[in-house]
């Protein structure tokens, strides 16, 4: 495996000069396949709009305006979208702001060039506070983190270790961190703790990566975007190139364009961050064009690994070696390009172990005209690309994909899978190309190969008025258990229009159970874990299977999932037992007292409490007592 990654890393440097989109002309493109052939339904819609079936399970119910997240709007630039830094879209995050026990929603907003002049009011951020009673209502305002800015992405973690969540901000301009104040209001505190940057910043993600207990951040950097050197087709901005799409002119880059360095940042445990990106060997030297970056522990030793979804260029993949240095092994690991041993569009990032292997795996969604990569970890941090024997190649080429997520949708104990689409070009509802700006959305089932072969996806056709038929411009998307039910739900973050809520109704009767894990004092080494366990892992076994999951402060598509862990057990009763390693290298094995129960469980003290349809065990249990 190595050699044959290292022969794709020669053959991509051989190959550069003509690498990227058959159709693109000059060089302001999209790293992608050869324009694929079109689509259509029986009643001749672009299969990225249409496909729909009369009749079948629905999984996903659009609650959006019963929840009240309607009156929200996403903007992001202009209609005609002339301009890359128009086109990407935003994240959202699911976090649990003031520690309630129900999740709250904060939606990311982008910006317009008058808003940036002063000429416009700047569209606001959201941040909705969980109603539970199925409601959520806008407080961003009173909470202070309606961000003024150009906003791309965000990421959760509790960086100070106080017990209440922070939130990340990327921009396009300077940056936000927004730490907690503990009383439902933030306060923006990025300048002094030296991670505002000051361009074009995408991506972030959180991890202890040098173990002394304090959660750092990597930020991911897009492209250097300079308004007074604008990127118009035959500019000298983009080396006099023709930007094309089949033939017809639309926005340049990324290719053609300078890129905007990664950073990572050393936390100090005093508020304040240092740029430590050269020192620690996750130094961005090709500047390549960043996206989402994620923070887990491949090996599951409780070490943040790194991973970088970095659009039209080869991947990233750091390996933590333990001594506050990372390896650069984005080509020997396989994951830095497709099988074709073509670098893709990487947008989104999904991160778990489908195969219940204990093994994490990545889904990484990419641009339309070519197929999502569904990345096999072989063990040892070695990848394969099994997007077409996994079945989520073919049925993926049409789109345009972002969000995406590994999550336990029918609690069958099966991870399995979703995304979410949209076209970054307005151009194509005015051709007949067989692909829309606005797009449905994806769900695959887990499902045995009938080969024998382990696990494989199945592709669930959307049914008509339901969450899967859907069809919007879609770009961050977060998974989380928003009612407390013990259901997956999503929230997506299209570009120029409301959000969107799916519930999770899949009929099914399955159990399931939850973790909230908090970080201690490793008792044997006297190290501590991140208060909010950040890159911890659990494996948990019941209903006669053992299953992994991470807890992560950033994944999607700049986004941020649930950190609470969450297992599907079937029809088992038994919950089973927990064992958890924690990030300070302590392990702890816990037995579950009950299923479809939310626990949350300390390191060094076990569990420290339960929820029961939301509301604390002790006291449902007096209720129906009485």
């Amino acid at each position: 495996m190595p050699g044959r990654n290292l022969l794709l890393a020669v053959l991509l440097v051989l190959s550069a000069p003509i690498l990227g989109r058959a159709q693109q002309a000059g060089t302001g493109g999209i790293a992608s396949g050869v324009a694929a052939t079109p689509e259509y339904d029986a009643q001749h819609r672009p299969i990225t709009a249409g496909g729909f079936v009369d009749h079948g399970t629905v999984m996903f119910k659009d609650i959006t305006k019963q929840a009240g997240l309607s009156g929200w709007r996403h903007v992001m630039g202009t209609p005609e979208k002339n301009f890359i830094v128009e086109t990407n879209g935003s994240g959202v995050c699911l976090l649990d702001y003031d520690n309630d026990g129900w999740l709250d929603i904060y939606l990311v907003n982008g910006s317009t060039f008058n808003a940036l002049d002063g000429k416009e009011t700047p569209p606001h951020a959201a941040l909705f506070h969980n109603n539970r009673d199925g409601t959520f209502t806008d407080v961003s305002a009173q909470a202070g983190v309606t961000n003024d800015r150009w906003g791309y992405g965000c990421s959760v973690a509790d960086y100070d270790n106080d017990g209440w969540p922070d939130i990340f901000v990327s921009n396009y301009g300077k940056n936000r961190l927004y730490h907690n104040n503990h009383d439902g209001t933030f306060t923006d505190v990025a300048e002094k703790a030296g991670v505002q940057l000051g361009n074009w910043s995408t991506g972030s993600a959180w991890g202890d990566y040098d173990g002394d207990g304090l959660l750092d951040l990597y930020v991911s950097g897009y492209v250097h975007f300079d308004r007074d050197n604008l990127p118009v087709s035959g500019s000298k901005a983009v080396g006099y190139s023709f930007c094309q799409y089949r033939g017809v002119q639309v926005n340049c880059g990324p290719r053609g364009l300078q890129g905007e360095p990664d950073h990572l940042f050393h936390n100090n445990g005093d508020g304040t961050f240092t740029d430590v990106t050269a020192k620690a060997g996750v130094e961005d030297k090709n500047r390549y064009y960043g996206f989402t970056a994620i923070f887990v522990s491949l090996s599951g030793d409780g070490k943040p690994d790194l991973v970088v979804g970095n659009d039209s260029t080869p991947n990233y993949l750091y390996i933590n070696k333990g001594n506050g240095t990372f390896e650069d092994d984005s080509y020997l690991s396989g994951f830095a390009l497709n099988a074709d041993g073509r670098e893709i569009a990487s947008m989104g990032i999904a991160a778990g172990d489908y195969e219940n292997n204990g093994l994490i795996d990545f889904f990484v969604t990419d641009f339309g005209d070519d197929y999502k990569v569904l990345f096999h970890n072989d063990g040892n941090a070695s990848f394969t690309d099994v997007s077409y024997q996994a079945g989520v190649a073919q049925p993926t080429i049409p789109f345009v994909g972002w969000g995406d997520g590994f999550f336990d949708f029918d609690n069958d104990g099966w991870l399995d899978l979703f995304m979410v689409n949209g076209h970054v070009y307005p151009q194509v509802d005015r051709h007949d190309w067989g692909t829309t700006w606005a797009e449905r959305p994806l769900y695959f089932r887990n499902v045995p190969d009938p080969r024998g072969k382990g696990r494989r996806f199945e592709y669930v056709p959307p049914v008509v008025g339901s969450g899967l038929a859907d069809v919007i411009p879609a770009r961050g998307a977060a998974f989380g258990d928003l009612f407390n039910d013990g259901k997956i739900d999503v929230v997506i973050n299209p570009i120029d229009g409301p959000p969107v809520l799916l519930r999770d109704v899949s009929p099914d009767h399955h159990h399931w159970v939850e973790l909230k894990l908090v970080g201690g004092v490793n008792p044997a080494t006297g190290r501590k874990s991140p208060r909010d366990a950040t890159c911890a892992t659990a494996y948990l076994t019941a209903n006669g299977m053992r299953q992994r999951r991470d807890v992560m402060a950033s994944g999607s598509y700049i986004s941020a999932n649930d950190r609470r862990l969450h297992f599907g057990l079937g029809d088992a009763t038994d919950a089973g037992t927990v064992e958890i390693h924690w990030p300070s290298g302590a392990k702890e094995t816990v037995r579950l007292p009950a299923v479809d129960r939310i626990y949350t469980i300390t390191e060094g003290k076990g569990i420290t409490g339960a929820l029961c349809g939301g509301n604390p065990c002790e006291a449902q249990a007096a209720h129906a007592a009485q």
